[in-house]
C-alpha cells in the first residue's frame, strides 16, 4: 500500500531497513536523542509497520505500527495489556487493531502529517474489517500537573463506557477521574492534549480512568478505543477522502 498525498507519501514498511529507520524516529520523538539503540520491543515482528515520508526530501516524518487481533479474546497479546487490565474487551466479537508507538518527527508541525497518517491508517481499517482500532496516546513527560486541563476535559467528557472500561494494572499511575477536583479550561486542554488523541475524541474515541507513567519512554498514557461503527458519517466521510 502507498498513498501519495503531496508532499507526504504514506506506505507500509517492505525490508528491515524500513522498520529500523521507524525504530531511530521513535527514539528521537521519545526521548529527544538519537544516541544509543534504537527504540525496539518484542511487538516489532508482531506488527505492520507505517512509514510517512516526504516526497521531496526522503526524509521519515510520522510512523506507526499496526497489530491486527482477530477479536477480543487475543486482547492480552496486545502491548497495551501489560499495562491496563483489559479482560472487559474480551467480549468484544470484531477484528481489532492496535494502533501504537505512533509519533511525528519533532521539528516538524505540519497537521498534514497527521491527516495523511490517518488516511493511511483508514485505508487499512476498510481494507481489514477491522470494528475498533485501541492503543496507548500518550502526553510527553511524566509530570501529570503539565495536564491537569486535558485529564479534567477527559474525566468529565470521553471516558471508556463501562461495558469496555479497563482496569489498574500498572504499579504507577495518576487515576485522575477519582482524584482530579479541578474544572477543565477547555482551550487549555486543548492546547495540552496529544494531537493523535484529540483526533481520535473527534471521533468519538473513549479513555480509560487512569494513566500510566512510563518512565522508560518518559510518558504518561491513557488507554484509548474507538469503535469504528461509532464514527459520526461526517468524520468517516473525511477520513475516506484521505485514502483517494
Amino acid at each position: 500500500m502507498t498513498m501519495d498525498h503531496g508532499r507526504y507519501i504514506a506506505r507500509i514498511a517492505e525490508s528491515a531497513d524500513d522498520v529500523r529507520a521507524a525504530q531511530r524516529l521513535r527514539k528521537l520523538a521519545f526521548l529527544a536523542t538519537e544516541a544509543g539503540a534504537p527504540d525496539v520491543d518484542a511487538y516489532d515482528p508482531l506488527c505492520t509497520h507505517f512509514l510517512v515520508e516526504d516526497s521531496t526530501t526522503g526524509q521519515l516524518v510520522c510512523c506507526f505500527r499496526a497489530l491486527a487481533l482477530t477479536c477480543g479474546s487475543e486482547i492480552e497479546r496486545s502491548y497495551s495489556a501489560q499495562y491496563y487490565e483489559l479482560s472487559a474487551l474480551c467480549d468484544f466479537e470484531g477484528r481489532m487493531v492496535e494502533m501504537g508507538r505512533f509519533c511525528i518527527h519533532p521539528d516538524l508541525q505540519d497537521a498534514d502529517i497527521l491527516r495523511v497518517a490517518w488516511g493511511a491508517m483508514t485505508a487499512y481499517v476498510d481494507e481489514n474489517k477491522v470494528e475498533m482500532l485501541f492503543g496507548c496516546s500518550s502526553f510527553s513527560g511524566t509530570d501529570a500537573g503539565e495536564y491537569f486541563d486535558a485529564f479534567a476535559m477527559l474525566r468529565d467528557h470521553h471516558l471508556a463506557p463501562k461495558r469496555w472500561s479497563p482496569k489498574v494494572k500498572a504499579p504507577n499511575v495518576f487515576r485522575f477521574a477519582a482524584r482530579l477536583r479541578r474544572k477543565s479550561d477547555p482551550k487549555r486542554a486543548l492546547l495540552r492534549m496529544p494531537p493523535l488523541l484529540r483526533t481520535y475524541l473527534l471521533m468519538g474515541g473513549w479513555v480509560s480512568d487512569h494513566a500510566v507513567v512510563d518512565a522508560q519512554l518518559n510518558t504518561l498514557h491513557v488507554f484509548t478505543g474507538l469503535e469504528v461503527g461509532a464514527i459520526p458519517p461526517e468524520r468517516k466521510r473525511l477520513l475516506r477522502a484521505l485514502t483517494v
